[in-house]
């Protein structure tokens, strides 16, 4: 199976598209540190390039990417949600 989305560590809570995601799929995820897979369902429409959750986060809780704090969510994020701009802020500001 095709992988689409790349997840670069295992500390990693969310996902990135490496091709457009439909609501619904089930899309294969890799992780760049280990080279494993993980399967999700999408709860929405992702573009190529922006994130899909790979847990639950809650509100407050960080976001982490490339095993760095990117943001904090605005509001509870589902395993499979779009991450983006509507629920997460950033952590730098």
């Amino acid at each position: 199976m095709m992988h689409k989305f790349l997840i670069h560590g295992k500390e990693d809570n969310v996902g990135v598209a490496v091709q457009d995601i439909k609501a619904g799929e089930d899309v294969v995820g890799i992780f760049l540190d280990t080279d494993t897979e993980i399967t999700v369902k999408a709860n929405q429409d992702i573009q190529l390039g922006h994130k899909i959750a790979l847990n639950m986060i809650k509100t407050d809780d960080f976001v982490v990417e490339y095993a760095e704090i990117i943001g904090k969510a605005t509001k509870s994020i589902s395993r499979g949600d779009w991450v983006h701009i509507h629920n997460i802020k950033s952590a730098r500001w």
